[in-house]
């Protein structure tokens, strides 16, 4: 086995490669960009390089530097994780041209599948089944336009060197197309230097099913199961199980013997995931391999019991696979729940900040979670903003999604807004329960997902309402309690005093939303309920809290909830959803106020790419703008109505503070 290893990646993943590696006894290597010089996976390793500034084209991406980090330290092997330069063909060749081993495919396997064009094209030779659409080498505007004109919208444009939902749009329509090229184009150069792009037929109710291969390099090659990865937003993967719902033995074995043949067409070796669409009819299409190991594959080693990781080393190391397809064990059931820096509330844009607190779920045997931060770690601009995977096991679905939803509650996290909430309602929501999915789940199903109907609403501002009401009573039992929380809601001057009438108003701030809400108490002692008005509804409402549990009873119907509070900001987690909620600060006013009126502002931290119009330009509402990239996303600023942009504020190539202002606007006259 190998004496010392170097990881060419950060985070999440490299620390989980140093992990392995530290089992089996192998020496590890980190390398480290200026803003990574305190990452965990830099403290992690045996030994660390640092090369480059922040930016991932001036460090992670730099095939010699990372070259250099490993002659300069010994290393054996390189880990490439995945992103970065995990399926670079010209890093793969680099490391055997320097004598060192990749741990990965060979470069023509990486070659074959780097381009998704030619990819379909091996597959279609290989008898494996294609979704139509075009794959060639020409790539004029005006041919890709006809060849979705062709067979019909919606269409998908992919990069065909692409991954992890960049340089992928979905096209609806013939007006839509020119926008949506440019704009997939310019992600899939800036993610990876390539912008040539294939064009398919997008199915409207698939789901994403893929197989995790191995195969080493004597011959042998197994599947170990299937995962479903139906539940996206922005064509990236947000919650992965295995074994994928509804897939039998029979579909499992005809879906894994196409993985194999796929893998067998390009001599691969190592671990490898191949990627189908299945159509509701069982039907099954090749979508794409990915030449590395995938970011969910933590649910195929709790399903086999098996450390894919470990399999890679010995793989690359001219070792045989460690299982037989007979010997490859199906046990239970297991979730991925991907915890993202972002805000699903805004078109899930990505947030920057510092984990001012962070306290993950107690990890056991039914329960683990990979990270690559600890609490004062910063997410910046410059990295994908995940900040760790949730991965739960039991014995069947239904059990494993009860854990799911468990820890999800229990996972602490302050300082920037997360998608954790929002993963504890899709997770707990009926149709991902009956797993109703498709890849279009989230946009189905978003009302039940956010529970933001007139019934949520009322019904979270009642348990919300209850929970303040009951924190009151429950902190004014001694001065002592009182004074320990000066930013306490409570601390606030009403009526609400001794000898006073008990009614309390104020304002509720859920969900984005201010809601007035006026708390009138009845009775004293074991006996005091509340009428509670918020949302255009009065409810009778009793309570007892006992610790961080609120027992609820409202309206006659009982039920219990688990409350996490951290700076001000409670989310409240009960059977059927989370809601995230915090008294609702006061308008004192601005004398500056109206200032800015006519600028748009910048929905997050990130860097101008390109301005779409000159200044002075008479646009129509909706028109864009300019194009924004943070954390390898893009996101276009648009025109609010018809009007002229007077001037812009940034550059391309600038930095910009989510928050400031882009550029001026001018509204036409109605």
């Amino acid at each position: 086995m190998f004496n010392k290893i170097l990881i060419a990646n950060r985070g999440e993943i490299a620390c989980r490669v140093i992990k392995t590696a530290r089992k089996l006894g192998i020496a590890t290597v980190a390398v480290y960009s200026d803003a990574d010089a305190n990452a965990l996976h830099v403290a992690m390793a045996d030994e660390a390089v640092h090369i480059g500034a922040a930016p991932s084209r001036e460090s992670y991406l730099l095939i010699e530097r990372v070259i250099a980090a490993a002659k300069q330290t010994g290393a054996e092997a390189i880990h490439p994780g995945y992103g970065f330069l995990s399926e670079n063909a010209e890093f793969c060749r680099a490391c055997a041209e320097n004598g060192i081993v990749f741990i990965g495919p060979p470069v023509g396997a990486i070659e074959a599948m780097g381009s998704k064009s030619a990819a379909k094209r091996i597959m279609e030779a290989a008898d494996v089944p294609l979704v139509p659409g075009y794959h060639g080498e020409d790539q004029d505007p005006a041919l890709l336009k006809q060849a979705a004109n062709d067979m019909g919208y919606p269409v998908l444009l992919k990069a065909t060197a692409g991954g992890g939902g960049k340089g992928m749009r979905q096209i609806w329509s013939e007006k839509e197309f020119d926008e949506g090229l440019a704009a997939a184009k310019r992600e899939a150069m800036n993610g990876f230097g390539d912008d040539r792009m294939l064009v398919e037929k997008y199915l409207t109710k698939p789901r994403h099913v893929e197989i995790q291969v191995f195969c080493d390099q004597l011959g042998n090659g197994v599947f170990l199961a299937e995962r479903d990865c139906s539940v996206q937003r922005r064509h990236q993967k947000v919650i992965e199980e295995a074994p994928a719902p509804g897939v039998d033995s029979e579909l499992r074995s005809k879906m894994g013997e196409a993985a194999l043949q796929a893998a067998k067409a390009i001599d691969y070796v190592g671990a490898g995931t191949v990627e189908f669409l299945l159509d509701e009819d069982g039907s099954f299409y090749f979508m794409e391999m990915n030449t590395r190991l995938q970011v969910e594959h933590p649910v195929t080693e709790m399903i086999t019991g098996q450390d894919l990781v470990e399999w890679q080393l010995r793989v690359a190391y001219g070792e045989t696979l460690p299982l037989s397809q007979e010997q490859v064990p199906i046990n239970g059931h297991a979730f991925e729940a991907r915890i993202y820096a972002e805000d699903p509330n805004n078109d899930f844009l990505p947030v920057t900040g510092t984990l001012s607190f962070l306290q993950p779920p107690e990890e056991n045997s039914h329960v683990r979670v990979d990270t690559g931060v600890l609490q004062g770690d910063e997410v910046s601009v410059f990295y994908d903003p995940m900040i760790a995977k949730l991965i739960v096991w039991d014995e069947d679905r239904e059990k494993a999604l009860r854990r799911l939803g468990k820890a999800l509650s229990e996972y602490r996290i302050s300082g920037m807004t997360t998608n954790v909430d929002f993963l504890y309602n899709l997770a707990t929501c009926e149709p991902f329960q009956k797993a109703e999915l498709d890849t279009g789940f989230i946009g189905k199903h978003h009302e039940k997902i956010f529970h933001d109907g007139e019934a949520d609403i009322a019904s979270a501002t009642a348990l919300a309402g209850l929970y303040l009401v009951l924190r009151r009573a429950q902190d004014a039992t001694t001065s002592v309690s009182a004074q320990r929380d000066a930013n306490s809601p409570w601390n606030f001057s009403n009526a609400w005093r001794l000898n006073e009438p008990h009614i309390h108003q104020f304002e509720l701030e859920l969900m984005g939303q201010n809601y007035p809400i006026v708390i009138e108490q009845l009775g004293e002692g074991c006996a005091v309920s509340y009428n509670i008005t918020a949302a255009g509804k009065t409810v009778r409402a009793q309570g007892k809290l006992n610790g961080s549990e609120l027992y609820a009873d409202i309206d006659g119907y009982r039920s219990r909830a688990v409350i996490a509070e951290h700076d001000g900001v409670y989310s409240l987690y009960t059977q059927e959803s989370a809601l995230q909620f915090c008294q609702a600060q006061i308008d004192l006013g601005d004398e500056n106020a109206g200032a800015g009126e006519g600028a748009l502002t910048a929905p997050m931290n990130g860097t101008i790419v390109t301005l779409l119009v000159e200044a002075g330009a008479e646009v129509e509402q909706d028109s864009a703008l300019l194009v924004m990239e943070a954390m390898k996303m893009e996101h276009t600023i648009r025109a609010p109505a018809k009007g002229t942009v007077k001037e812009f504020y940034y550059a391309p190539g600038d930095l910009v503070e989510g928050g400031s202002d882009l550029l001026d606007f001018e509204k036409a006259e109605a």
